[in-house]
């Protein structure tokens, strides 16, 4: 009986929790189909309307372009020093080790605020005022952990003989490095890639410390929308990217398995 009962309680807490996190995107879907100029739910009526006011937002493609060339370059930055790092972590034997691997990673653990103040801070303190590159950089950042924990996990269980075997059939050791470890650590590049890339285009806090009037995110610029006419084309500007994101996911399902993308 105790055992039931407990069983069922972990199912209520499970179906609680899932619907405490998907109900606000259900919620945005819905009120971009609502015919009301207002943020509502709609009332016996849908409509596709805000959807074809997306196209007509002044600034919204700029936005997304910069997003999108932001978030692809710091991700493809973030897998090549990720990478390199993470051999260094798993394959080294130095003093500090654990030390540099946390603080690879500490970015997650930092409240995204603080960590937007302080990158404005020092690159005012080296006479970096261009909010391209600072944006960038910043991304780079916060990209780079999510590359760093995917690879490590990743790393710890590749058999680093494989290499050598390969450099006694004739392989140099790049084309060893390319032809042997980066197949096998596939899962960890586009579990850690995806993630980070998502983790790029959803950043707000620290973007936001970082932008001017000619470089804006896409987050920022939606933000911007709310203050300026607050209607649920933003609310359908949102449900593309809920969709966009159920894609990717479901890619990464198909190239990699959610569960090796949970680290499961």
């Amino acid at each position: 009986m105790i055992r039931a009962a407990g069983r069922v309680l972990a199912w209520a807490m499970l179906a609680g929790a899932v619907v405490f996190l998907l109900a606000p995107l259900v919620v945005t879907i819905l009120v971009s189909l609502s015919p009301s100029p207002v943020f509502q739910l709609p009332n016996g009526r849908l409509t596709l309307g805000w959807y074809e006011r997306v196209g007509r937002l002044d600034g919204l493609v700029e936005a997304v372009v910069l997003t999108m060339e932001v978030a692809t370059v710091a991700t493809a930055i973030s897998l090549v020093l990720g990478t390199l790092a993470a051999i260094a972590v798993v394959r080294g034997r130095f003093a500090g080790r654990e030390a540099i691997a946390t603080f690879l990673v500490s970015p997650l653990m930092l409240p995204g605020l603080v960590l937007g103040i302080a990158m404005l801070q020092y690159f005012r303190a080296i006479g970096l005022r261009e909010a391209l590159p600072s944006l960038l950089l910043a991304h780079v950042v916060i990209v780079l952990p999510f590359v760093m924990r995917t690879l490590t996990a990743g790393l710890a269980r590749f058999d680093f003989a494989l290499i050598d075997a390969a450099r006694t059939l004739g392989l140099s050791y790049p084309r060893a490095i390319l032809g042997v470890m980066v197949p096998v650590l596939a899962p960890s590049f586009i579990t850690g890639g995806l993630f980070g890339f998502l983790a790029s285009v959803d950043n707000y806090p620290v973007s936001i410390f970082l932008t001017d009037v000619y470089h804006r995110t896409l987050p920022i610029q939606l933000l911007q929308y709310l203050g300026e006419s607050p209607d649920p084309t933003v609310a359908a500007v949102s449900s593309i990217i809920i969709g966009l994101t159920v894609l990717m996911l479901i890619a990464g399902d198909r190239m990699v398995g959610l569960n090796r993308m949970a680290g499961v």
